[in-house]
């Protein structure tokens, strides 16, 4: 086996565990959308098992990243930079960043009906800012339910309930920031105290 090639698949189960986790997916979720067995997705992560292309290219397509993220493959010098979109839950997700924690940026475009017409809203840990790029988004959060425009912006705690969607009959794109550990998009200015004297 060549010197390099070892290292590098056996950084692949960190990976592969990594996006999984980024994604807060169960073992048998990741079985269910790719067809390989529970044990085999363990033992992947763990590098008991040697990745295969067989192995590799479900896994991929359903974490929306090349078979070149998963190897860390020595770059070839082309600076376009090739984003998977990912589909979930009636969005289009298009990650921006390439790398795994920390703050996470997105492109997310929304259908006209693709999702519900009754919001049903979720909460986990983290914290969220959006800018609506086209279209209108309805956003519910808590008890607020909200129609953004173009131009506008909303942060908030994602353990609030919130749900997101096209606010009419035309599709509506935003850009999303992310941060699963509660990271802030930007530092907040606090008041000055006022003078006691």
């Amino acid at each position: 086996m060549d010197d390099d090639l070892g290292p590098a698949l056996d950084a692949v189960g960190p990976r592969l565990r990594a996006l999984r986790r980024q994604r807060e997916t169960t073992l048998a979720d990741l079985s269910a959308a790719t067809g390989i067995s529970v044990s085999t997705l363990s033992r992947l992560e763990s590098g008991t098992r040697r990745p295969t292309l067989e192995l590799l290219l479900p896994l991929a397509r359903v974490h929306g990243v090349t078979l070149d993220e998963l190897v860390d493959a020595p770059p070839t010098g082309d600076p376009r930079v090739h984003l998977r979109p990912v589909t979930q839950n009636g969005m289009i997700m298009l990650p921006l960043t390439r790398r795994s924690g920390g703050i996470q940026a997105y492109k997310i475009v929304i259908p006209p009906d693709s999702r519900r017409r009754d919001p049903d809203p979720k909460t986990h840990e983290g914290y969220e800012w959006l800018y609506v790029l086209n279209g209108r988004l309805r956003f519910i959060l808590g008890e607020h339910d909200l129609v953004l425009s173009p131009g506008e912006a909303a942060e908030f705690d994602t353990r609030v309930p919130h749900w997101f969607g096209a606010a009419d009959s035309e599709p509506v794109e935003f850009l999303s920031l992310f941060g699963r550990q509660g990271e802030r998009a930007h530092l907040r200015a606090r008041p000055k105290a006022k003078d006691a004297s």
